[in-house]
């Protein structure tokens, strides 16, 4: 059973989320990083909805161009943790990858490092979510299996490798150059 997490349950590390209508969440900003206090789940689900592009559009450190929206899992910093990604531009898709830094614990020591793309046993092509229609994001980690829907259907299924569990903490959200307004569910914790 899944629960509505309240702003006051997320610890915000990068941007700006802001209490909207109906219990949703919303992001404005060219990017928004935040994880759920004192709780580390398995699963998580995200439903949101999205808005447009910001309207200041700022790269990664990679210096790649990129819309997405998404779940953080056992995400111990912003250095050690496991992303699943609804990508929407320029490539749509779900990715999953995970970023491992050992002994770095902020984004300001280990910047763009430590990140390895998980290659799924099954993947499903996934569209970009649409503007102004809801949809959901929700996964799923039994042991080493990791399983993610994209609005109720199986969009990506693998194995995390031990690296990517070797740390553990809570779940969270991340957006980059997308307007959302958003709501993350949780176990009952």
């Amino acid at each position: 059973m899944t629960e509505p997490v309240l702003l006051s349950s997320l610890d915000v590390t990068e941007g700006e989320l802001r209490a909207g209508q109906d219990g949703r969440l919303t992001v404005d900003g060219p990017r928004m990083r935040a994880v759920l206090k004192g709780a580390t789940p398995s699963s998580a689900e995200l439903r949101f909805t999205v808005l447009g592009p910001t309207a200041r559009q700022v790269a990664l450190a990679s210096g790649e161009q990129r819309q997405q929206v998404g779940l953080k899992l056992r995400a111990l910093d912003g250095c050690n943790l496991v992303y699943v990604m609804w990508r929407i531009a320029p490539k749509p898709g779900v990715v999953v990858n995970y970023k491992r830094n050992p002994g770095q614990h902020s984004s300001r020591e280990c910047g763009n490092g430590g990140y390895t793309t998980v290659r799924p046993a099954r993947r499903d092509s996934v569209d970009a979510p649409a503007p102004g229609i809801p949809h959901t994001l929700r996964a799923l980690l039994e042991g080493s299996t990791l399983r993610v829907w994209a609005d109720g259907r199986l969009a990506w299924e693998g194995e995390l490798p031990a690296e990517a569990l070797a740390v553990d903490g809570p779940v969270g959200l991340r957006s980059d150059n997308v307007r959302v307004a958003l709501q993350l569910f949780s176990p009952v914790h």
